[in-house]
């Protein structure tokens, strides 16, 4: 039976290619029905903003891949409540849907998985 695989992105989409490595770890092990879930932290939030503009800074848009996460089998989707709410991200108007979690749900999110990678 496969690992199941937690991978925390904490980078926002703009500062490096931490936050494309960990959207495409998660699209490679969902083509693979590997059982795994994504949480957004700290400013991995970032990327759920909605109408961001990465060609200002010379990035890639990453929106095409997050949108791409549920149809890899990605569907377990989680952020940081703290982390989106001190970045000023409403909920209702992130670019993904996501379940928001409190410090509470984060830790037993974290202890549910048998691996966590954090990019």
């Amino acid at each position: 039976m496969a690992k199941s695989m937690l991978i925390i992105s904490r980078q926002a989409p703009w500062s490096g290619p931490s936050a494309r490595e960990a959207l495409d770890i998660a699209l490679a092990g969902g083509a693979f029905d590997l059982p795994l879930a994504m949480l957004f932290l700290d400013d991995g939030v970032l990327q759920l903003a909605p109408d961001q503009q990465p060609a200002a800074v010379q990035q890639k848009n990453l929106a095409a891949n997050l949108q791409a996460l549920p149809m890899f089998g990605v569907e377990e989707l989680f952020a940081c409540g703290h982390s989106l709410a001190r970045r000023g991200l409403p909920t209702d108007a992130l670019a993904l849907q996501v379940e928001v979690l409190d410090a509470a749900a984060l830790k037993a999110l974290i202890a549910r998985f048998d691996q966590v990678v954090t990019l």
